[in-house]
């Protein structure tokens, strides 16, 4: 009997604590998430915002978006502020790793769950899942295409190619080392001179001035990727300038790069990108958030999308 007393009051106090457990969880419609992109005067991260608001309608939590400017300081800034501001998670693009680790571990202690999408910091344990491209994959992508367009124009023996690198954003290092090591792996076979044309550091007029330099010395320049379509936009200015016959491979996929890959003139220059997929970040980081939020797992600590190229014969007017 005493037995059986125990088991009945054990039962009793897990199914207590199970009821217990449901009531702490909100509602999905109670729910304030915050979101901090890298930028709004980026059309990937205006996409990604797009997925956000869509996944909010259609599940009806509350989303805070705000932007870093591309600077860990400012993202460190905006985790503090939706932290007070009582956000039930968070998630950030971390532009600049290092400069918002002490941010994040800090919104963690203050027990808010936080995630990462589209380039995201090595902090195990505190980050619950990370939602973005499949970037090394991405520049694998940009490094056959160019190995093919050489091929193309019958330069199988001693070209030049070249990168307009962001070594700060884990993404765009991803992409370099992805295009890297296409192109290193047939240096002897092509007789490649592989240029390091330098950081763009995320602005156009900055891939400009160094795509210009880069002409002065090599002036032959056959092929070049880019770890970002702002970079394009600088590179395209310059190349048009110098008269040169350079070629060029984008990443992002913006609508300024099917406009230039579908135009007579700019295409013969811009002629492919590597596409992403921002909306399905968004909308994927979201359900990430809510299932953590309301189930207290998420799908996966790691979520890529994989990406894909854009040429002539895909591209859209947008």
């Amino acid at each position: 009997m005493k037995k059986l007393i125990a088991l009945v009051l054990a039962l009793m106090m897990v199914a207590m604590v199970g009821m217990s457990l449901a009531e702490g969880k909100k509602a999905v419609s109670d729910l304030k998430l915050g979101f901090i992109l890298g930028s709004r005067e980026h059309a990937f991260y205006l996409a990604i915002e797009d997925g956000i608001n869509a996944a909010a309608k259609d599940m009806g939590f509350t989303a805070v978006v705000l932007e870093s400017e591309l600077s860990g300081a400012v993202a460190s800034e905006r985790i503090e502020t939706l932290v007070v501001d009582g956000m039930d998670a968070i998630s950030l693009a971390c532009n600049e790793p290092a400069g918002v680790k002490n941010a994040i571990e800090a919104a963690d202690a203050e027990g808010v769950p936080m995630f990462t999408f589209d380039c995201t910091t090595d902090l195990p344990g505190i980050i619950k899942s990370f939602v973005g491209t499949d970037n090394f994959k991405g520049g694998v992508v940009g490094g056959e295409a160019t190995i093919a367009e050489l091929d193309r124009l019958g330069l199988k023996d001693g070209a030049t190619v070249g990168i307009i690198g962001y070594p700060e954003p884990q993404s765009c290092i991803d992409r370099e080392n992805g295009w890297l090591s296409v192109v290193e792996a047939k240096k002897e076979e092509y007789n490649l001179t592989i240029v390091n044309i330098g950081n763009y550091e995320g602005q156009a007029d900055k891939a400009q001035n160094l795509m210009s330099d880069a002409l002065i010395t090599y002036p032959d320049m056959a092929v070049i990727f880019t770890v970002g379509d702002p970079a394009c936009i600088g590179a395209l200015a310059a190349i048009k300038s110098a008269g040169a016959s350079t070629r060029m491979i984008g990443f992002d996929a913006n609508p300024e790069a099917h406009e230039a890959i579908l135009d007579p003139e700019n295409g013969k220059i811009w002629f492919a990108d590597v596409a992403q997929d921002p909306y399905q970040i968004g909308y994927q980081i979201s359900t990430q958030m809510v299932k953590y939020l309301t189930e207290g797992v998420v799908d996966a600590e790691t979520i890529l999308i994989s990406p894909y190229l854009v040429d002539a014969s895909n591209a859209v007017k947008k």
